[in-house]
């Protein structure tokens, strides 16, 4: 059976309070995620209504002008389209956490 050293008590004190502030933000009421994710989804569904808009309207008769407008539109659209793709992501803290736990296993 191991031994616990200095080095593994420190970790494991660091580990700890490096969990406390999550564990606070744990205890979020679902109605404000939930809602922050309706008002997402509102948005994304308006950006891709006017994206196809965009796409089905008569561009023979604009000038050179609108056309560039809509093309910096479109090129915006997609820029936040594509920042709103709910992907995950890991804080320092997180990453931390688990340099630590790895160390701490292996």
């Amino acid at each position: 059976m191991k031994t616990v050293t200095p080095f593994h008590k420190t970790a494991i004190l660091i580990v700890i309070t490096l969990l406390l502030p999550f564990q606070s933000n744990a205890i979020v009421s679902d109605s404000l995620t939930s809602n922050k994710a309706e008002t997402e989804k509102i948005a994304v569904n308006t950006m891709i209504n006017r994206l196809e808009e965009i796409k089905n309207m008569d561009k023979s008769d604009m000038t050179r002008v609108e056309k560039k407008e809509l093309r910096k539109e479109v090129k915006s659209i997609n820029a936040n389209l594509r920042s709103t793709n709910n992907g995950v992501y890991l804080s320092v803290g997180a990453i931390i956490i688990i340099v630590l736990l790895l160390i701490l296993l292996l």
